[in-house]
């Protein structure tokens, strides 16, 4: 699953899944999240939740409305998984350096570029297309701009989370981010994004900038400084990134847990980049409107506020490795129905399932990794993760485009189900034991250097 957050895996509107990471997107057991209950989260964590959720909601628009309009200037499934590629091409290039430079300058302020870069060049493109000048190709280098600023902006969400709550409150201060972003991102947007679209193309890719300045005004007015403190001994870039993808190899679980995100965003990621061939148009096998598209795409959202208020009683009840187990059978689920039927509402309702059950993934994986990671090198730890689990996505989009292309898009949802039920095989190694041991090796003090 694709990870939006933190990993959690991307969802059928966006062409990926959730970031078992997926982000899109690591929950504690519950001795460590029953602490977060009662703790208050504060001011800087509302304000950056408003920016998360608006930024979120511009993501939602433009992962629906970009497709759709695509599919005004081509009906290749080629093109139109390209665009997918696009979007995704960033993290295969610049995941790594951008983990290191988050470790080294303001987080806030590196949110607060890449949200300002998003606005402008979406400003633009609505501009252009309104004009009469749009094509796929400006829609092409649009994704591409957007994504780079999208690696910058996730990348340094994730890593200043810990500097804003404190570490007791991660499990909480988590579950309500994935909450908004998810209503956001899945639930509100996509309809929006599809009733936009429907309304008028350059409407639908400008609405995006006017919520990415909002964004932008309420993470202005966070307080403070979110520079971590770094060690007297001055170090090169490419130092740092070995750093972090040292500690990344060299951790079992977070290893383990990278690759199957990896392996599932690679099949949502070929799934959905075509999806909107087969459920789009009067010729299409569901034969949805645009607006249909989007409200199907709600679906999904649904069940990740479900699995988002009820993570932590899952994971209480079931343990964090079965909590994961439930991530990998939904999301199974949602890439392969589509090959057996084209009814919507047998489809709404396995997205409905899976969207709990990235969710929850999304939350443990998410938590994780923070709560293991020194601060000092959370943005490089988060950027070698995703890496791994979202630099899959880019190959996976190229592949799903030739599949289709070459043996039909059912055929192409069944291939892709039968690998994304091969990750399961990790949840061998990601056991309740070895989570819970890695928590404990993490709260003992680093050797001094």
């Amino acid at each position: 699953m694709t990870e939006d957050s933190d990993g959690r895996p991307t969802t059928p509107a966006a062409g990926a899944a959730p970031d078992l990471a997926p982000g899109p997107g690591d929950l504690p057991t519950e001795a460590t999240a029953a602490p977060s209950a009662g703790v208050r989260l504060g001011a800087s964590f509302a304000k950056v939740w408003t920016a998360s959720t608006l930024s979120n909601l511009a993501d939602g628009v433009l992962k629906i409305a970009v497709p759709l309009v695509a599919v005004q200037y081509t009906q290749s499934p080629i093109l139109i998984a390209g665009i997918g590629f696009a979007m995704s091409l960033p993290w295969l290039v610049f995941a790594l350096p951008f983990g290191a430079v988050v470790d080294r300058v303001d987080r806030r302020r590196a949110m607060l570029l890449a949200n300002s870069a998003r606005l402008v060049v979406a400003g633009l493109v609505a501009a252009a297309v309104w004009g009469g000048l749009g094509n796929i190709w400006l829609l092409y280098a649009a994704a591409l701009v957007c994504g780079v600023a999208e690696v910058l902006y996730d990348t340094s969400a994730q890593s200043i989370l810990p500097q804003v709550v404190d570490r007791s409150a991660l499990t909480k201060a988590n579950s309500r981010l994935y909450l908004g972003e998810l209503t956001a991102n899945q639930f509100v947007g996509p309809p929006v994004g599809g009733f936009l679209v429907a309304a008028g193309a350059a409407l639908a890719l400008g609405a995006p900038a006017a919520l990415w300045a909002f964004a932008v005004a309420a993470l202005a007015w966070v307080p403070g400084s979110f520079r971590v403190e770094r060690a007297a001994t001055r170090t090169t870039l490419s130092a740092d990134i070995k750093e972090g993808l040292t500690y990344l190899v060299h951790h079992r679980v977070l290893r383990t847990l990278a690759a199957m995100t990896g392996l599932s965003n690679f099949t949502s990621s070929a799934a959905f980049a075509v999806f909107v061939l087969y459920a789009v148009g009067p010729s299409s096998p569901m034969g949805l409107t645009e607006a249909g598209y989007g409200a199907l795409s709600t679906t999904s959202a649904i069940g990740s506020v479900v699995g988002s208020l009820f993570a932590a009683q899952a994971v209480a009840a079931l343990g964090r490795a079965w909590s994961l187990g439930i991530g990998v059978v939904t999301f199974t689920l949602m890439i392969g129905v589509p090959a057996i039927t084209p009814n919507a509402w047998a489809i709404g309702a396995t997205w409905v399932l899976a969207g709990a059950g990235v969710a929850i993934w999304n939350v443990i994986a998410v938590s994780l990794r923070q709560q293991i990671t020194p601060d000092r090198m959370l943005g490089r730890l988060n950027s070698c993760y995703r890496l791994l689990a979202w630099g899959t996505m880019p190959l996976g989009a190229a592949a799903g485009g030739v599949l289709a292309e070459l043996f039909g898009l059912r055929a192409t949802f069944a291939v892709c189900a039968v690998i994304s039920a091969l990750t399961a095989l990790g949840l061998f190694v990601a056991t309740d034991r070895a989570m819970d041991e890695a928590e404990a090796a993490a709260r003992e003090p680093e050797p001094a250097t």
